[in-house]
């Protein structure tokens, strides 16, 4: 059965039909390791000191953040390529504008792991993020080692002959115990900025701790922002940043979404985009259509350099080409997508885009809703993203040292940017999301 958190984002199936493992994650930072694939070469000049860094349980904004203080310098000058997980032990480059070596012989932080590599002429950013490497272990199995090992094989099989794994967006996209990113983000569609407002400061959810839902409540049926600013927890400093622009501005909802950044309040919208998205591929798996073979009106994009979707570079495929798509596809050089959409996506005459065209309808906004014209620095006019994930797992089973008479089991497996190594995981585990967070 599919737990009911998943769904309220879209997700409404298993591909895989073989019996879940169980078991949690994350029981400690190093059952979660997470290497960054980048191919940049660094030299030994230029403003940019370039460095390993390895961090165990750390989120990576308050990480640059402390470091910035440490080293007395503005966070713009610390550049990365990807945020990676707070709660594992994780691997990667950054950049460091204008500070010597010996700035960081004298650094010290827990947790933290820097190693000097180079020097460049540019810092690191999104662009230089090709994928991630990980090694994953899940503990807590209610299985003897030698039936783990049959359970996983029996799993990964089905994986193979699929071709891969939905691409799905993780319950991380919509927040793991509070998912509403999604449901702000159609409320903002459709320019109901009072219920969005509301949505995000104060719907509570189950897997709350009953105080925070006690307080939410309160301000869901009072709108007593005031009160809210004296109950709220520090930590919710995003609610709190909003109550605070309802108290001085009251019944401006539109303008409190004004105090998040953008990047912040874009999420919203992708996340709307990204639960249409989900649905899509399940409506397609449901009806038996495949994900890694094209049918007439799919839309393929092609493998850069990097060997990653370049979504930039599209045909469409047609009765008369979809045999050399297909060769495209079997040799991982194509990639099938399905819509992030937004204004300015179309949907094809054919099937996939029936699909598509089927599923949005559902939702029951206009496609020009997604111009935003209240909120124009949110608009969105669509893109498109593979459907399948290509991957090919491997494992190692065995007795877990840390819950005596239960067995444990590591995944190793690697992903192109973008990807959410538990939409792998739960293929494997079939479990509550909370146990993966």
């Amino acid at each position: 059965m599919i737990p009911p958190i998943e769904i309220k984002t879209g997700i409404e199936l298993y591909a895989t039909h073989s019996e879940g493992t169980g078991g949690v994650l994350r029981q400690e930072p190093d059952d979660f390791v997470v290497r960054e694939i980048t191919n940049r070469q660094e030299g030994d000049s230029g403003k940019y000191l370039i460095l390993e860094m390895t961090k165990t349980n750390w989120d990576m904004h308050h990480l640059v953040r402390d470091m910035s203080r440490k080293l007395g310098i503005s966070q713009k000058r610390i550049g990365f390529a990807g945020t990676k997980d707070k709660k594992a032990k994780t691997t990667q480059k950054i950049s460091i504008f204008d500070v010597s070596e010996k700035d960081i012989e004298n650094f010290h932080l827990k947790d933290v792991e820097l190693k000097v590599i180079g020097r460049s002429s540019r810092s690191l950013g999104l662009g230089d993020l090709y994928g991630n490497e990980f090694s994953i272990t899940i503990r807590d199995i209610d299985l003897r080692p030698d039936e783990l090992n049959n359970n996983l094989s029996h799993t990964t099989d089905e994986i193979l002959t699929l071709g891969g794994i939905p691409n799905f967006f993780g319950i991380q996209r919509f927040g793991a115990i509070r998912p509403v990113t999604h449901m702000v983000g159609e409320q903002l569609l459709k320019g109901d900025f009072e219920k969005a407002a509301l949505i995000y400061i104060a719907q509570s959810f189950p897997d709350e701790t009953d105080d925070v839902k006690e307080i939410r409540e309160h301000v869901w049926e009072t709108k007593d922002f005031a009160q809210g600013l004296k109950t709220y927890p520090l930590r919710l400093r995003y609610e709190r940043a909003m109550m605070h622009h309802l108290v001085e501005n009251p019944g401006d909802f539109a303008g409190s979404f004004s105090v998040l950044s953008e990047n912040i309040s874009k999420l919203f919208i992708h996340a709307y985009q990204s639960y249409i998205f989900n649905r899509i591929i399940c409506k397609r798996i449901e009806l038996g259509l495949p994900l890694d073979r094209a049918l007439p009106g799919d839309i393929i994009c092609f493998r850069n350099k990097e060997g990653l979707p370049d979504v930039t570079k599209m045909q469409k495929a047609t009765a008369d080409n979809v045999d050399g798509m297909n060769n495209l596809l079997k040799r991982k050089r194509a990639f099938v997508t399905a819509p992030l959409i937004g204004y300015e996506t179309e949907f094809s005459s054919d099937l996939p885009g029936d699909i598509e065209k089927e599923i949005f309808e559902e939702m029951g906004i206009p496609q020009d809703f997604f111009k935003l014209t209240q909120i124009p620095s949110l608009a969105s006019k669509g893109l498109r993203r593979e459907i399948l994930l290509y991957c090919e797992p491997v494992f190692e089973t065995g007795d877990d040292e840390l819950n005596p008479g239960k067995s444990k089991a590591t995944l190793t497996f690697a992903l192109p940017k973008g990807s959410y190594a538990t939409t792998v995981l739960r293929e494997y585990m079939k479990t509550d999301p909370l146990k993966m967070s």
